[in-house]
């Protein structure tokens, strides 16, 4: 994340942050404010995956959910920078101490196993692993594309990965650049940058999103732009999806529907401003805003501006779903909070 006025607006707000994942610890889940409209609406769970000072968190940055049905965390504190969950919150296992700049989750099916691939802003490189923690390959900076003064410059955010194999880097916190590289692992082309129209702090997360056509395409989370930006596989601008008062991080979809993590309703200019989690709607229009307000269009089909109403996240900036319609929710700048589970009412 944007590092230079972080501790700051962190020392204002960790009283406040602090209460993220126990919003409501002293009443059960089916006690707690309903979240959301329509056909998606939750409740948080108190206290759930609050493992105390023995499993510390930082920022915490992805979540993925593998085939047993774990939830599993990266966050960027050394002392286990990927924690595994089960659904109760309790601890199945931990691992990682090399990634201070742990940023970036993606879990992958290839073959018979599961693999992660997590990005790393400060090592400025992309790592692929083993659930628990055995090291597989890397991709530092591809040396010779030209668009790169220095390797420093490269701090990748997420990865993209495609049916076959191949998958696409996301430098949203360098050069706003994209990455794609084969199946074999090995650098194909580079595209995006400020020559491809991509402004700074923009290509965040994303994930590869067929259309009906069956064509891969790329959608991104353009975070501190407002909206999603659909490409082709080798950089064109097919579509843009604007969501004012958002903030989007990464998004997850889930059957027909597209889940929506936004930073804040006020950042960057705001950066003690809460989030919230929109959820879409095939055709990429808004139908639930969980701890925002209710989404509403105007004659013209434009999305009217959306903002947080319940005090329940603070940053949050990933999220996943689980077999059951629980959400899971990690936050950036949270107070060191370990992630929040709602239940769908």
């Amino acid at each position: 994340m944007k590092t230079l006025s972080r501790r700051s607006f962190l020392r204002r707000s960790v009283m406040t942050a602090a209460t993220a994942t126990l919003s409501f610890p002293h009443v059960r889940a089916a006690e707690s404010p309903v979240l959301g409209q329509g056909e998606f609406r939750y409740r948080v769970v108190p206290g759930w995956g609050d493992l105390g000072e023995g499993t510390p968190v930082n920022d915490c940055h992805g979540l993925a959910i593998d085939r047993e049905g774990h939830i599993v965390l990266l966050t960027n504190e050394t002392k286990n920078n990927v924690i595994v969950y089960d659904r109760k919150g309790r601890l199945v296992h931990k691992w990682g101490t090399a990634f201070p700049g742990a940023h970036g989750l993606s879990l992958v099916t290839e073959g018979a196993r599961e693999v992660l691939f997590i990005t790393d802003l400060n090592r400025h490189l992309v790592v692929k692993a083993t659930l628990d923690g055995t090291l597989l390959d890397e991709w530092p900076l591809p040396k010779d594309t030209g668009k790169y003064p220095k390797e420093t410059d490269y701090k990748p955010s997420w990865t993209l990965h495609l049916p076959d194999g191949g998958f696409f880097v996301l430098d949203g916190y360098g050069r706003d650049y994209i990455l794609h590289y084969g199946p074999d692992g090995k650098f194909v082309r580079i595209f995006g940058g400020a020559e491809g129209g991509i402004v700074h702090w923009g290509p965040h997360g994303g994930m590869i999103d067929r259309t009906a056509s069956g064509e891969d395409t790329l959608l991104i989370a353009m975070s501190d732009q407002q909206h999603l930006l659909r490409l082709s596989t080798d950089g064109k601008k097919l579509g843009q999806v604007e969501l004012p008062g958002g903030n989007p991080r990464q998004i997850r979809r889930v059957k027909d529907h597209y889940f929506v993590a936004h930073l804040g309703d006020n950042w960057p200019k705001d950066r003690d401003c809460r989030g919230f989690i929109s959820v879409l709607d095939r055709s990429l229009r808004v139908v639930s805003n969980i701890a925002g307000t209710a989404p509403g269009y105007d004659d013209s089909g434009k999305l009217r501006p959306m903002a947080h109403k319940e005090e329940v996240f603070r940053h949050p900036h990933d999220l996943a779903v689980d077999s059951e319609g629980g959400l899971y929710v990690a936050q950036f700048a949270s107070g060191k909070t370990h992630p929040i589970k709602l239940e769908r009412v």
